[in-house]
């Protein structure tokens, strides 16, 4: 029964980088050999269960990437290629792609170095999933951590309400005898559940299933609409306005900021030193999906879009759109665990249980934070906003800004840079070429992202509100039709005449 207790080890410690790697992939530690003596049933029970519930290889990696890259902002690109044009669309999609691949890449550098660091000083990771905060609390120093467990904090607390207003916006399109506000109760209390898995070693079948559900629903868009047709009358104004092109440009960087999870997901692989090209095979792999669908929404429906924030609400009632939902709804839910886990791991840490090996135990803990944010989702429960909003004023730096200046500042000494524990990349040798980028990154995302798309997003954040109101029960839902009680009263009166 040893390796069955490696196996619960597992779900909440991720490996060291040089000396656990080949007892933990192979689950054959001390005293391996005492598992042959099991019987074939249990041993059959224990390798399924490391199939759906152990992941920690490149390929879970990568699914958890891609799975975690497109969850409801498939069905808000649309929205922003409205906002944008289908020229500008295309092209930030691309150009913000490859910059979030570029500082998921430097966070996965400064990742190594710091566990390597920390290993040379004989540090344990043993029952400690380690997070981007304590990165750079190792390498920086506290300022820097505080910054960024600030960022990254509150990033996934609205991410997790963003999942939450997603979820009841995507099922009053299958049943609308219940408003918006009360589907957001049901699903918090759903989302909940996410409390019971302890970190992200254990999402194996989930990020697998959530992929499969994302591609099945951004060709069901691209399809859908291409069979449509062009909507009659069909406008293609954009870009009109300023604010709404800068709103729609900041949806994009929240779209392809999706790595503030990345140190956690890179902490429960066997090996994180090969999760360095991992996020752009994941991007690449996105772009099939995300170029497509709103290219083929866009087409279709036009102008339409710009008070249509969800896609699937222009598309036909059908048997396959509501599959679509669906499988959304249950991706979101996946979605959801993927925010919070981390937000899971900083409250254990705070209040001393992150160390506890009881999965129950844990998930009592970690319920305290779920409530903020269902609150929070039925106060806003605006979908394409809060996007824009949390992508200007978050993401920029949660994701952009932060990572490339915490590696300019890392290896800004040559002792730094000479014992670096990864040398810069092929493609670009010199650390003077790094620097450029880097300080590239971070004056477009502070003047583009943050500058124009936070004016941009707040102003259009701020429009809704007044609109709708807080706690709006129905928000962007159609309007009930007027009895059509004069039209008889109209004939009597022609009768007369």
């Amino acid at each position: 029964m040893v390796p069955q207790k490696q196996a619960e080890e597992a779900a909440i410690v991720a490996s060291g980088i040089t000396t656990l790697n080949n007892e933990t992939e192979h689950g054959d530690g001390d005293g391996g050999g005492g598992g042959k003596e099991d019987d074939g049933e249990e041993e059959s029970i224990l390798s399924m269960k490391n199939l759906l519930w152990h992941g920690g290889s490149a390929w879970d990696a990568w699914f958890s990437c891609a799975s975690n890259q497109v969850a409801q902002v498939l069905l808000t690109l649309p929205y922003s290629f409205s906002q944008l044009g289908m020229l500008s669309g295309l092209i930030l999609q691309l150009f913000y792609g490859f910059l979030g691949s570029w500082t998921a890449y430097l966070i996965s550098v400064l990742y190594i170095e710091y566990r390597t660091r920390k290993e040379k000083e004989k540090v344990s990771f043993k029952n400690h999933v380690i997070q981007w905060f304590e990165v750079l609390d190792g390498l920086l120093g506290p300022y820097w951590k505080a910054a960024g467990l600030a960022f990254n904090c509150t990033f996934l607390l609205f991410g997790s309400v963003i999942q939450l207003i997603a979820c009841a916006s995507n099922i009053y399109y299958i049943n609308d005898r219940l408003d918006k506000r009360t589907w957001t109760y049901i699903f918090g209390a759903c989302c909940s559940t996410t409390v019971f898995i302890p970190s992200f070693h254990n999402y194996r079948i989930w990020s697998f299933l959530g992929l499969g559900m994302t591609t099945y629903t951004a060709w069901y868009l691209t399809i859908a609409a291409v069979v449509h047709g062009q909507a009659e009358e069909v406008t293609h104004s954009g870009p009109t306005k300023l604010v709404l092109y800068f709103t729609g440009a900041t949806n994009i960087l929240y779209t392809f900021g999706g790595h503030a999870v990345t140190v956690e997901i890179m902490h429960a692989m066997w090996k994180p030193q090969k999760f360095k090209n991992i996020y752009l095979l994941a991007t690449v792999y996105v772009f099939t999906l995300t170029l497509p669908s709103a290219a083929a929404m866009y087409w279709a429906f036009g102008d339409q879009l710009l008070t249509h924030s969800n896609a699937f609400s222009l598309l036909p009632k059908s048997g396959w759109r509501d599959a679509a939902v669906i499988l959304m709804l249950i991706h979101q839910f996946i979605t959801f665990g993927f925010a919070c886990t981390p937000l899971y791991f900083v409250w254990e840490k705070v209040i001393g249980m992150h160390d506890t090996k009881s999965i129950c135990l844990r998930a009592l803990v970690r319920l305290p934070v779920v409530v903020p944010i269902w609150f929070l989702a039925i106060i806003f429960p605006f979908f394409g906003p809060i996007n824009s909003a949390v992508g200007a004023l978050l993401v920029s730096f949660t994701v952009y800004i932060i990572p490339a200046m915490a590696h300019m500042l890392t290896y800004r000494t040559p002792s730094a840079r000479q014992n670096a524990a990864e040398k810069p990349p092929f493609f670009l040798p010199s650390w003077t070429a790094m620097y450029a980028v880097n300080a590239f990154v971070v004056g477009w995302v502070l003047v583009v992202g943050f500058g124009l798309g936070g004016w941009a997003s707040m102003t259009n954040f701020v429009r809704q509100v007044d609109t709708f109101g807080l706690f709006a029960k129905c928000y962007q839902c159609p309007k009930p039709q007027p009895p059509p009680a004069p039209a008889p009263q109209t004939l009597q009166q022609q009768h007369h005449h």
